[in-house]
């Protein structure tokens, strides 16, 4: 008989251990599993220590949320290690995320952290602890199909997460489980409440956790104080409008605070940190239908290379986190990765994400994805 993690022995003979963030979901996971008779262990990683942001709405791993974790563990009566990653997390997720911005770029440390710090160092201590898998409160899917396990879209499509696990490796989903898979929301918080855990109505984390005041730039100067480079603002043609104190404080797709007269509305089109450029122009220059990746990541049934052989692919792509996925095709030339999306989007920038679906269905499978190294002209993909 298989348990309902996949194993083929009682759930008292598998040990697993639960990624508790002190929030809602991790915690719900927790005491789903120890009420089926698992042996649970809770771990939580004290990932960074920035004074307001300890205690700022929608916070996770600092702060009160170790002590929520603490307590949930207690209260569940399983044993709840906490350790202290704030060196690693600096080093694998705070500080690239800052020379990123620097660059210009729009990086997700959401995915580094799950690439790092969660699923590869949280994975090995749960091997040292003698765990069967990890399990953690994303809202994913995952299962087996001709011996290879697939990543898949959630049952609750508003609480889609795989566009922060689409670099999760082959090796990694064998074993990663993810209970909330098929429920919603709202049903994660009523078994809170009926479990009766004082977190139930705890707010969702958000995306930049140790960001105090989702201020990115106060970040970036404290970590980098020779980021904050005045340059330029000019136009698609390079004529100079506007003076601007460092490109760190702006993102392509700003309209706000650009501190410049002019008869129509102007957008952040690109940054350029070799020149030191904001590059301004109308809302019809973001438009961006194609895109070149890098660090490509695949989940497929078959390479890359021999799925998109010819005239490339079909199939669905997500360039932002809130969006839902849409038509695209998947193609290589001269060994680099592209993907058109065939209605295109707006304010695209490199370092953000684009990730890779097999169909539009709920049940979609994700294909992998990669980071996007730059928008493409029209012309170049004719």
């Amino acid at each position: 008989m298989v348990n309902s993690l996949g194993f083929d022995r009682a759930p008292g003979e598998t040990r697993v251990v639960v990624a508790m963030s002190g929030g809602v979901d991790s915690s719900v996971v927790a005491g789903l599993l120890a009420r089926e008779g698992y042996e649970v262990i809770g771990v939580t990683l004290q990932l960074y220590d920035h004074g307001e942001a300890t205690f700022r709405k929608g916070s996770c791993c600092a702060g009160q949320d170790i002590h929520d974790a603490r307590r949930v563990s207690a209260a569940l009566g399983i044993p709840h290690y906490v350790l202290d990653y704030e060196e690693r997390f600096r080093k694998a997720v705070i500080e690239p995320f800052a020379e990123s911005y620097a660059l210009g770029e729009t990086p997700i440390p959401c995915v580094s952290c799950n690439q790092s710090v969660k699923f590869v160092d949280l994975m090995e201590v749960a091997k040292d602890l003698g765990a069967d898998c990890l399990a953690t409160g994303h809202y994913v899917r995952s299962r087996i199909v001709d011996g290879k396990r697939q990543l898949l879209r959630p049952l609750d499509g508003d609480k889609d997460q795989t566009y922060f696990l689409f670099a999760t490796t082959a090796g990694q989903l064998d074993y990663l489980r993810f209970p909330l898979g098929n429920m919603t929301k709202d049903e994660t918080r009523a078994l809170a409440r009926e479990m009766g855990l004082t977190i139930a109505e705890k707010s969702d984390s958000q995306d930049i956790c140790f960001v105090p005041k989702g201020s990115y730039s106060d970040v970036i100067k404290k970590l980098m104080p020779e980021a904050e480079v005045p340059g330029d603002i000019v136009d698609q043609h390079g004529k100079v409008l506007g003076r601007h104190k460092g490109i760190i404080h702006y993102t392509v797709g700003q309209r706000r605070g650009l501190g410049i007269a002019s008869g129509e509305p102007l957008y952040v089109l690109k940054l350029d940190a070799r020149t030191q450029q904001v590059v301004v122009g109308p809302k019809s220059a973001l438009s961006t239908h194609t895109v070149r990746l890098r660090d490509i990541n695949w989940l497929g049934p078959k390479p890359l290379v021999e799925m998109v052989a010819g005239n490339g692919m079909a199939l669905e792509a997500k360039v932002r986190s809130t969006r839902a996925p849409q038509e695209a095709v998947i193609f290589v030339r001269d060994g680099e990765v592209y993907v058109t999306l065939i209605a295109g989007e707006a304010g695209i920038a490199p370092g953000q994400a684009c990730v890779l679906y097999s169909d539009d269905s709920e049940d979609a499978q994700v294909l992998g994805g990669g980071f996007i190294a730059e928008a493409v002209p029209a012309a170049m993909v004719a």
